[in-house]
């Protein structure tokens, strides 16, 4: 069972700029690096157990990433056998994963208000609100895949309005609806930081795959901190969470 306690301790709020954001995301992330590399193994793990399953093996062909031709993508990302398949369940892994990303959320605020981080902590989101937030993901990966499928680029400027969603959920305990309408109208009413924002944390995420795309499993986590940020800079530093042992 858990309860939402009142805090005043120490910790950071960025300005309400991308750029304070941004830094503010940086600070965070150097100080929950090794857990966020935890999350994005387990991610990994649970990606190949699926490709074994669908037939594919993505990660034997990254050396093909070093040749930039399109013939060549779409050979590995598009025209493979089982594609569809793989694709089908991946969503579904996403939003089965998507506590643990919560779970970086809430470390993120332990680190920045000096609270001591437990091992645990990066499942929190499967113990708290478990229902919503599964819901939340759903209903955002619906949105941003048919985002996607309309020539790719809608999604860049849809994501933003969905910046604040987990935290919302972590640290509100909101129910899925009333956070995706209170992520819309704030990000509308602040639409160019939040895009900025979101820019910024997708480009920082991705550019681990310019190390041999391994890289990526270092940086991709960063977007959930930059989530973090930007809920301290417009919504304040959220309320500890607690748990009766």
């Amino acid at each position: 069972m858990s309860e939402f306690n009142e805090f005043d301790q120490q910790g950071s709020v960025p300005e309400k700029n991308t750029g304070s954001i941004i830094s503010h995301a940086f600070e965070m992330y150097k100080g929950v690096f090794l857990y966020a590399l935890v999350a994005m193994i387990i991610y990994f793990i649970a990606d190949s157990i699926l490709q074994s399953i669908t037939g594919l093996n993505f990660y034997s062909n990254y050396s093909s990433f070093t040749d930039f031709d399109e013939d060549n993508y779409r050979s590995i990302l598009i025209d493979r056998p089982g594609m569809s398949l793989y694709y089908s369940f991946s969503g579904l892994l996403s939003i089965l994963l998507s506590p643990l990303y919560v779970g970086l959320i809430y470390i993120a605020n332990k680190f920045n208000t000096k609270v001591p981080i437990e091992f645990s902590d990066l499942f929190i989101g499967y113990r708290q609100n478990l229902g919503n937030i599964l819901l939340y993901s759903l209903i955002t990966n619906i949105i941003l895949w048919v985002s996607l499928a309309m020539c790719v680029i809608p999604v860049f400027f849809v994501y933003p309005l969905f910046l604040l969603g987990y935290p919302i959920l972590l640290f509100e305990n909101a129910n899925a609806m009333d956070a995706i309408s209170k992520t819309y109208n704030i990000a509308k009413e602040n639409y160019s930081i939040f895009l900025g924002t979101a820019f910024l944390g997708i480009i920082i995420s991705v550019a681990g795959i310019i190390l041999c795309c391994i890289g990526i499993i270092f940086t991709l986590p960063f977007i959930y901190i930059a989530m973090y940020s930007i809920y301290c800079a417009y919504l304040g530093k959220p309320r500890q969470i607690t748990y009766n042992k």
